[in-house]
Formats: C-alpha cells, sequence, structure tokens
C-alpha cells in the first residue's frame, strides 16, 4: 500500500494526521479512546482526532 501524508496538526509523527492510500482510502492517525463505551468488532479500532484537521482537510482541498 501507498501512504501519502495529506493533513497534519503538526510535524513530528505522533500528531494527528490524515493519510491518502493508492487503495482511495483514507488512514487517520490519532489518540485511541478507551472510554467510548462502543462494541467494535474485534478487527476494528476507534482513533479519535480534531475537527479542526478535517476542516483543514477539507479548506485545502485535499478530501
Amino acid at each position: 500500500m501507498k501512504v501519502t501524508k495529506l493533513v497534519s496538526t503538526c510535524d513530528i509523527k505522533d500528531c494527528p494526521t490524515i493519510y491518502a492510500t493508492d487503495r482511495g482510502t483514507l488512514l487517520v492517525q490519532g489518540e485511541t479512546p478507551a472510554d467510548h463505551g462502543l462494541r467494535l468488532p474485534a478487527h476494528e479500532t476507534l482513533v479519535e482526532i480534531p475537527i479542526e484537521l478535517i476542516r483543514k482537510a477539507i479548506r485545502d482541498n485535499l478530501v
């Protein structure tokens, strides 16, 4: 899979980030919340990112 960084909240590798893949999908890097109370299948997970990251991606016409 080829991954391209689209937008981030900072320049170091542990910040919320959105990546595009050559599969036509997005990867999202963020915090893993533990207190959500949802039931997720074992093969899925959640990440939490700031709303501003999505706004920036839209403003910059990245998604």
